[in-house]
C-alpha cells in the first residue's frame, strides 16, 4: 500500500479534504457470488487475489494524491466493492441512488454514512418528484463537464434518470439520458478522456454516433479510465494497446490489475467515487 491511509468512515472529520478523495470498500469474501447479466458466471474468482487487486488500486489513488476514505465493510453483500453503484456525486452534493437489487440496499446505507462523513451534501434519489419507481445504478453515469450523461435500459430506469436530473440540477449540471441494451452499465461501453473525448470498445457501444469525436480503442478494457489528474488516467493493465493509444495522445497512464473484478462485469471507475467534478 502507499504511504497515505485508507480512512475510515467513523474516523472521518466531516471537513472536506486538502486534495482529491475516493470512497472505496474493500471487497466481501463472497465476492464470487456478484450479480452478473451480460457475461458469464465465472467459477474461478479469487477472493484473495481479488483483496491484494483492490489493495493495488486504492495504492495508485493514493499514489496520484488522493486520500481514500473506506467505507464500511459489507462482507454479506457479495457486490459491494462495485462502490460506485451506491451514488452520483457532483458539485458537492451527493445522490443516493436506488439499485434495483434488492441484496445491494445495504450497500446503499453504509455508503449513505461515509458521504455524509466526506462533508458532502446527501440527499434521496428517491425523494425527487417523479412518477413511478426509480431505479439508478452509479455505473450508469458519465460526467462530462458538466453534462450527466445517464444509461437507460439496464439497471437504470427512465425514472431514475428523470429524478437524477431534478437533483442534479440544482448543482449546475444537465442530465441527458442515453439507450443501452449491450451491457450492464453505461460505463461499461464508455468513458472519458481529461479533454472530454469519449472512448469505447466500439462492438459494446450502442450507438457510437451518439457520441461526437468518438475515439474507438482497440480492446475492450481500453473502454474504462478514471482521470485521476489533468493529463493522468488509471486503467486495467489487460488493454496494453489501448494504454499506448492513449500514450500516443500524450497521457500518462497508469495500469493496475483487476482481473477478478473483470469477471464479474466490474473495471476501474466501478472500485471507488471520486468526489470531484471532472470524474
Amino acid at each position: 500500500m502507499a504511504n497515505t491511509p485508507t480512512i475510515a468512515a467513523d474516523q472521518a472529520s466531516g471537513a472536506p479534504a486538502a486534495g482529491p478523495v475516493a470512497l472505496v470498500r474493500r471487497p466481501s469474501p463472497r465476492l464470487a457470488e456478484g450479480l452478473v447479466t451480460h457475461v458469464e458466471r465465472s467459477d474461478d474468482v479469487d477472493p484473495e487475489r481479488a483483496l491484494e487487486q483492490w489493495q493495488a488500486y486504492v495504492a495508485a489513488l493514493q499514489d496520484a494524491g488522493y486520500t481514500t476514505l473506506e467505507v464500511e465493510p459489507a462482507p454479506e453483500c457479495p457486490d459491494g466493492v462495485f462502490i460506485e453503484d451506491t451514488m452520483v456525486v457532483a458539485g458537492g452534493l451527493a445522490v443516493i441512488s436506488a439499485p434495483p437489487a434488492p441484496s445491494r440496499a445495504p450497500e446503499v446505507d453504509t455508503a449513505r454514512v461515509t458521504a455524509k462523513a466526506a462533508g458532502l451534501t446527501v440527499v434521496e434519489l428517491a425523494d425527487a418528484p417523479v412518477d413511478g419507481p426509480v431505479a439508478l445504478d452509479g455505473g450508469d453515469v458519465l460526467k462530462v463537464g458538466t453534462t450527466v450523461y445517464v444509461g437507460v435500459g439496464g439497471r437504470t430506469n427512465e425514472a431514475g434518470a428523470l429524478a437524477l436530473k431534478h437533483h442534479l440540477a440544482t448543482v449546475g449540471r444537465e442530465v441527458v439520458a442515453v439507450p443501452i441494451a449491450k451491457t450492464l452499465h453505461l460505463k461499461s461501453q464508455v468513458t472519458a478522456l481529461p479533454d472530454g473525448t469519449v472512448i469505447g470498445y466500439e462492438p459494446l457501444v450502442d450507438d457510437p454516433s451518439f457520441w461526437p469525436g468518438f475515439l474507438a480503442v482497440p480492446e475492450p478494457e481500453g473502454s474504462h479510465v478514471i482521470v485521476i489528474g489533468e493529463d493522468t488516467v488509471l486503467m486495467s493493465d489487460q488493454a496494453p494497446l489501448s494504454a499506448e493509444l492513449f500514450r500516443s495522445r500524450g497521457l500518462t497512464v497508469v495500469e493496475v490489475p483487476i482481473s477478478e473484478f473483470i469477471k464479474l462485469e466490474g473495471c476501474v471507475t466501478c472500485l471507488s467515487v471520486r468526489l470531484h467534478d471532472a470524474d
